[in-house]
């Protein structure tokens, strides 16, 4: 089951984020470090969602934002930090 990763920056925040029938079913939040840095602090997802690859999913929509923006990120939520210590490939935003 294929979601659409929707992302949302309001001012020094931003989520990456899942939403169905207008409720967000999933939510990977971050706080902006200066201008070159994100901090991952929180990741969400609904029981629905469960072993369906959708948290691992927001974590590499955020890698490939932060590629495109050159910009670095901290993972400090266990999930997210947990994603990128079993995915060598993506630390080149770390």
């Amino acid at each position: 089951m294929e979601h659409t990763i929707q992302m949302e920056e309001v001012g020094n925040k931003g989520s990456f984020y899942v939403e169905k029938d207008g409720n967000r079913i999933a939510e990977m939040t971050f706080s902006k470090a200066g201008e070159n840095m994100i901090i991952i602090d929180h990741t969400e997802v609904s029981d629905s969602l469960r072993g369906t690859g959708t948290g691992k999913a927001m974590v590499l929509e955020a890698v490939k934002w932060a590629r495109e923006k050159n910009i670095k990120i901290m993972p400090l939520c266990p999930f997210a930090n947990s994603v990128f210590k079993r995915n060598p490939d993506i630390r080149d935003v770390l």
